[in-house]
């Protein structure tokens, strides 16, 4: 790999790391009776102190430093007094901005004991973004990713959404390639060394169908339904990939033991 990929790769590994890190701090806090606006106030300072910047604060005008979506809130949810509740999932997504790179990355999480369908649609999420990481290499393509994430999903009876997507990630928050996290294999841009994109599968218990609500943000199932969604930030290397946002805790997806 060239100097330059090799920044990159050194750049977006520390950002991920950061990041990851937050997300196992959440794991320690997440349970009924916490605010969605506590795990945003966490995520804020625990990134900040750790020397990094919480990206998502007011891009685009996003008033707060991390997303939380819980249930039936497919992606982009904002943190605010809303009261976590035993049986909710919820997901949170943090980036880490350090020293120019971004890292990106979420996890869904249960707040005490779940239903048994809302545990496998987590699990069939993880599986499926976990899927579509395996078939990462050079000479590949975005299209082998999608498929191998909607046919693992449909299989299982859920729904790829079709509206938000994975992205190329760098100095930029978002760039090209955009991930469909559906498709056919063989298909879309082919996959060379340095590239670094996101792969965040969002896969809904129903139909795959999306509703914007009116504060231009959060995005919901059009048929009130579960939704689930995991995302790592991941680049191809000479003779594979590399994953930047593991849990150095091995938190990487619910229950977890803190």
């Amino acid at each position: 790999m060239t100097n330059e990929i090799l920044e990159a790769f050194e750049g977006t590994r520390k950002a991920g790391s950061i990041a990851a890190s937050a997300l196992d701090k959440v794991a320690e806090i997440v349970k009924p009776g916490v605010t969605t606006e506590k795990i945003d106030k966490l995520c804020y300072e625990f990134i900040n102190d750790s020397g990094a910047y919480s990206a998502p604060l007011f891009y685009r005008g996003f008033p707060k430093s991390c997303c939380t979506s819980p249930n039936h809130i497919v992606c982009h949810g904002i943190p605010k007094n809303k009261i976590l509740k035993e049986g909710d999932i919820v997901n949170v997504d943090v980036t880490a901005l350090k020293d120019g790179w971004h890292g990106d990355t979420s996890r869904m999480f249960f707040v005490g004991e779940v239903s048994v369908k809302a545990k496998k649609l987590v699990k069939v999420t993880y599986e499926s973004m976990i899927k579509g990481i395996k078939t990462l290499k050079n000479g590949s393509f975005v299209g082998n990713i999608g498929s191998a994430i909607q046919k693992h999903v449909e299989s299982q009876g859920f729904s790829v959404v079709r509206d938000f997507c994975g992205h190329g990630t760098g100095k930029k928050f978002h760039e090209s390639p955009n991930i469909l996290h559906y498709g056919e294999p063989e298909t879309g841009e082919k996959l060379t060394t340095g590239m670094i994109f996101t792969i965040e599968p969002m896969i809904n218990e129903g139909e795959y169908n999306t509703k914007l609500l009116n504060d231009g943000w959060t995005a919901v199932t059009k048929d009130k339904t579960l939704s689930a969604q995991f995302e790592h930030t991941v680049g191809i290397t000479d003779k594979g990939y590399e994953i930047f946002t593991l849990s150095k805790k091995g938190l990487d997806s619910p229950p977890y033991k803190t």
